[in-house]
């Protein structure tokens, strides 16, 4: 059992569904990644996901893309991520899981990088750029390592596709909300739901739903429905306010929001 299983698995047994907070890893610092991760664990993080910093965004709306662009900037490699995670990790309740081009994976090499991964206290990956036909290599190298490898299905995959999608992921399935970009939204799609529903009927691991979900109210929506729910957009726009507020302050306003998309999940009322 990965240890992104064992943490559905104790949400389960607290009849709980799991907050999957994203931030950006150096933005602005690797410091305050350090910092931001202890705080996304204290205010009742299921499950929190680190993107890696890549000059080619997937997917990525804007607030995202400007976190990397930062990022970038500063000089941030993969090898200093992993030397923040080896420290941090050990501290953390919640598993960390890396978003992560799979061209970078892919210039570590796949088992260099899974091991490398894995000694710093990540948990699995999230590669947005890899088809499922083409991911059975990664999948094997994961597979051996207990090292979860999480997939996305996207509104417009195909029933079929995205049964065979969720067969091959492992930890949860990342299912997308919208189709487009990343980035926080007044409303989500009236189907959403019913969707949510119908594919976690068909997947062997637990469900979460990312894109567009940036409130409280989202969350109670999913609830129900989804065995979790990812929250990147809303969280890094707060963070990109340092510069022009003290860290402490805005560490203070992210755990805030962050106990507040927490709470719909816990208890009985998160079905």
């Amino acid at each position: 059992m990965s240890a992104v299983d064992a943490a559905f698995a104790r949400l389960r047994e607290q009849g709980h569904k799991a907050l999957v907070p994203f931030v950006t890893a150096g933005d602005p610092d690797l410091e305050f990644t350090e910092q931001v991760l202890q705080v996304l664990d204290r205010a009742g993080a299921g499950v929190i996901e680190l993107g890696v910093p890549y000059s080619d965004p997937i997917a990525d709306g804007p607030v995202i893309q400007s976190s990397y662009t930062r990022a970038l900037g500063r000089g941030i490699k993969l090898e200093q991520i992993l030397e923040m995670l080896a420290r941090v990790t050990p501290r953390l309740q919640a598993p960390v899981v890396l978003m992560v081009s799979y061209a970078i994976v892919y210039r570590h090499g796949l088992e260099e990088f899974v091991a490398q991964a894995q000694q710093a206290g990540v948990a699995g990956a999230i590669v947005p750029d890899l088809l499922v036909e083409e991911s059975e290599p990664l999948r094997r190298v994961c597979q051996a390592r207990d090292f979860s490898l999480v997939q996305l299905v996207t509104p417009t995959t195909e029933p079929e596709r995205a049964r065979r999608i969720a067969q091959a992921s492992t930890g949860f399935l990342y299912y997308v909300s919208v189709t487009g970009i990343t980035g926080e939204r007044q409303r989500l799609p009236e189907e959403l739901t019913r969707q949510v529903a119908a594919l976690r009927e068909h997947s062997p691991v637990p469900v979460c739903v990312g894109f567009g979900i940036s409130a409280p109210e989202h969350v109670r929506l999913l609830a129900p429905v989804a065995d979790g729910v990812i929250v990147g957009s809303a969280i890094v726009r707060r963070i990109s306010q340092l510069g022009q507020r003290p860290p402490g302050e805005v560490l203070q306003e992210v755990e805030a929001f962050v106990k507040s998309l927490a709470e719909p999940l816990q208890g009985p009322t998160a079905g």
